[in-house]
């Protein structure tokens, strides 16, 4: 019995973990998967049955929403049928070919502009229609976007019932009515010469064209050459109905000629040098700047002194009516002799002040003359005021007739 006993001593188990049993069999593992593709199908019919009664709750809101449309469509809204009649009232316009509307550029292309006119269709600005002009790009006349104007339906586009706008028109209108306010004033206005013809020349005012016939012209050179030249105008005859705009040159010559008067400061362009001078358009007259009267000082080469397009002040020496002539001076202008050579802008400046000084030595010169007359004819009658100055002679020189090349320059006292 005790060495039976002592053989049971002896005698050791395995660990349960490293016995075949404890290791899991393949029927174990099998439950395990089912187990838990059970847990995901129970997941997914869980996700699936929240999501249809989010449908049903979404197709119920859209049917209650679709009766309430049918039913009662104004129910809750506080705009009301009769504010949208007024807001379409407040924006209403007339889009009948002639009439007017105001309209905000959109945009710009190539061929013209997009116009919104707040119109149930769009209105398009053709190029041909954006000035009274010629332009070749719509920006050229001052359209672009967001500019806001007034313009003149004149036709629809029968493809897409877009509505035709024109801006020409309406300055079209304006220009005769400037033309004709011009012409009862009597105002003289520059023009353009942009075409010739055998009884005159076409010339372009207020973007308009009148013409202008050949014995209304006071220059007697080839009109050719007054191409792309401007006239000082008047206007003849404006006849918009007629479409008649008949201009003058010599009518606006002969009021600038009134306008010259001997001793006066003019201020003039250069329009061409010779060897002997430069001549120089005052108002639509050219006057000859000779050589040496444009300063005290010689000048050897008038281009070191003057270039064709320079502005000037000049004074008017002489103007023989009869033959057009005007003689000009800037010598007797200048502050200290050789300013126009040295510093031509102070003379620019000081023009009318010396033009005044000049002026005032000529009153004195005829003053001493006419006391000198008087000396020798007592018995006119005549006396000499306080000032030296006899009878009622005044500082105005006389517009023709006397010649003041000769007078001497002033001198510092």
């Amino acid at each position: 019995m005790a060495s039976l006993a002592l053989q049971f001593t002896a005698l050791k188990c395995s660990p349960l973990s490293s016995s075949p049993l404890s290791k899991p069999s393949l029927f174990t593992q099998h439950r395990h998967n089912q187990k838990r593709f059970s847990t995901s199908i129970v997941n997914s019919v869980a996700l699936a049955n929240a999501q249809n009664k989010e449908r049903v709750k979404l197709k119920k809101l859209f049917e209650e929403a679709y009766e309430r449309c049918r039913t009662a469509p104004m129910e809750g809204v506080s705009f009301t049928l009769e504010d949208f009649t007024a807001a379409l009232d407040k924006y209403d316009f007339d889009s009948e070919v002639g009439s007017k509307v105001k309209g905000t550029v959109f945009y710009t292309d190539n061929n013209g502009a997009v116009v919104d006119i707040t119109a149930k269709s769009s209105a398009y600005l053709p190029l041909q229609e954006a000035s009274i002009r010629k332009v070749k790009h719509v920006e050229e006349a001052g359209i672009v976007a967001g500019l806001r104007e007034e313009f003149l339906i004149i036709g629809e586009n029968q493809s897409d019932d877009s509505l035709i706008l024109s801006l020409r028109s309406i300055q079209y209108d304006l220009a005769w009515e400037r033309c004709r306010q011009l012409q009862a004033e009597d105002a003289a206005v520059k023009g353009k010469i942009v075409g010739v013809n055998k009884g005159g020349v076409v010339a372009e005012v207020e973007g308009l064209r009148g013409f202008v016939p050949l014995s209304q012209l006071s220059t007697n050179s080839n009109i050719e050459e007054l191409l792309e030249k401007e006239l000082p105008l008047k206007f003849v005859e404006v006849d918009e109905e007629q479409s008649r705009l008949v201009l003058s040159n010599r009518k606006a010559i002969a009021g600038n000629q009134a306008q010259l008067g001997i001793g006066s400061v003019v201020t003039g362009s250069v329009q061409s040098l010779k060897p002997y001078g430069a001549f120089i358009d005052i108002g639509g007259i050219n006057g000859l700047l000779h050589v040496s009267q444009i300063s005290h000082d010689r000048v050897t080469d008038i281009s070191t002194v003057l270039q064709p397009g320079d502005i000037l002040k000049v004074m008017i020496l002489s103007h023989d009516r009869e033959r057009g002539r005007v003689s000009l001076s800037t010598k007797k202008l200048e502050p200290t002799p050789g300013d126009m050579i040295r510093n031509p802008k102070v003379v620019f400046e000081k023009a009318e002040e010396m033009a005044q000084t000049f002026r005032q030595r000529i009153a004195q010169a005829e003053a001493m003359a006419r006391a000198d007359m008087l000396r020798f004819q007592p018995e006119s009658g005549l006396t000499l005021s306080g000032d030296g100055i006899l009878g009622q002679f005044t500082s105005d020189l006389p517009e023709e007739g006397l010649d003041l090349t000769e007078v001497p320059p002033a001198e510092e006292s």
